[in-house]
């Protein structure tokens, strides 16, 4: 009996935890972390994603991402990518992606929740917000060039 409870409970347990993954990791090249809770973990392929995740390339790095509504990512070298909100329901297909890129260079292609709803994906960078409404697209944010020394 001891044994059934201590199988039922690890079958909860991986349960909620796969209920919270939104995507997995796909590609991972060069340097690519993960930051999630405050700690960074390095990403490797088959890596789970979550809402909240985010991933950060170094210089050699890029990442491929597939989420549960088969949107891709990709995340170019140098760059910091937040997945700020997602959700997906795999019967309606309605759903919520908010991301932000913080610097560096994204590529995407949309998946069913924009086919169901065109205004459900959103990226934010810096200086705007751009609304997915098609199928494809990248963004690049650079980072602001350093401000000149005052005059003595």
């Amino acid at each position: 009996m001891r044994k059934l409870w201590i199988f039922v409970s690890a079958l909860v347990f991986a349960a909620s935890a796969a209920a919270n993954d939104i995507g997995q990791i796909k590609v991972a090249k060069g340097d690519v972390q993960v930051e999630r809770s405050g700690a960074r973990v390095a990403a490797t392929v088959g890596m789970p994603v979550r809402a909240t995740d985010v991933v950060v390339t170094g210089a050699n790095g890029s990442a491929g991402i597939t989420f549960s509504d088969n949107s891709l990512v990709s995340v170019g070298p140098n760059s910091v990518f937040a997945i700020d909100k997602y959700r997906f329901d795999t019967t309606t297909h309605a759903g919520e992606f908010e991301g932000s890129l913080r610097k560096g260079k994204l590529a995407a292609v949309s998946g069913k929740m924009v086919r169901q709803s065109p205004e459900s994906m959103k990226i934010r960078t810096p200086s705007s917000v751009m609304a997915v409404r098609g199928t494809e697209f990248v963004v690049q944010v650079d980072e602001p060039a350093a401000a000149p020394a005052a005059a003595r």
